[in-house]
C-alpha cells in the first residue's frame, strides 16, 4: 500500500509505504502530515471515499481529543466515484508507478528504498503539476453532475 500526500503548486510529495491499507495507518499518516504542515491553520486534501478516510479512523487511533484536533485541522475534498483523474495525487501515483514501480518488487524494504529516492528526486526538482481542467471543461466533462434549469 501507498499513501501520497501532494502540493501541486510547489512540487512537494509526501509518500509512505505500509504493508497494509488500515484505519489506524491512515490515521498516523494524517498525523504526519498535520506535522509537517505545523504552521497551517487548515490542510485540504483531495481524496477518494475508501472506507478508512473517515473520522471513526482517527478515534480508533487516538484519543478523543487528539482525534478531533486532527480531524479539524483538515478540509477534506472527496472526489466522485471514478473521478480519480481529478485527484492530483492519484496522478503523481501514476507517475511514481510509471517511473519507479512497474515491476513486481517482493521486498518492502526495497520498495521503500526506491519510493523514498523517487520522492526526494521529485521534491528536490521541484516537480509541480500542471492542471489545466478549468470549470468549463468540468461543465462539459461532469455534465450529469450539474443541475439543468428550464427557461
Amino acid at each position: 500500500n501507498i499513501f501520497l500526500a501532494c502540493e501541486p503548486l510547489v512540487g512537494k510529495r509526501m509518500v509512505t509505504v505500509t504493508e497494509r491499507k488500515t484505519k489506524r495507518v491512515w490515521a498516523c499518516f494524517l498525523e504526519e502530515i498535520s506535522r509537517q504542515y505545523e504552521s497551517a491553520e487548515k490542510i485540504t486534501l483531495v481524496m477518494d471515499n475508501l472506507n478508512t478516510h473517515a473520522p471513526g479512523s482517527l478515534y480508533e487511533t487516538f484519543p478523543p481529543d487528539k482525534a478531533k484536533a486532527l480531524w479539524d485541522r483538515f478540509e477534506f475534498v472527496y472526489t466522485p466515484k471514478h473521478g480519480s483523474w481529478l485527484n492530483m495525487a492519484e496522478i503523481e501515483l501514476n507517475v511514481l508507478t510509471g517511473q519507479c514501480l512497474k515491476r513486481r518488487i517482493d521486498d518492502i524494504e526495497v520498495v521503500r528504498k526506491e519510493v523514498r529516492a523517487w520522492q526526494e528526486f521529485r521534491n528536490n526538482k521541484n516537480a509541480k503539476v500542471n492542471w489545466q481542467f478549468t470549470n468549463e471543461d468540468a461543465r462539459i466533462k461532469l455534465s450529469r453532475l450539474y443541475p439543468t434549469l428550464d427557461s
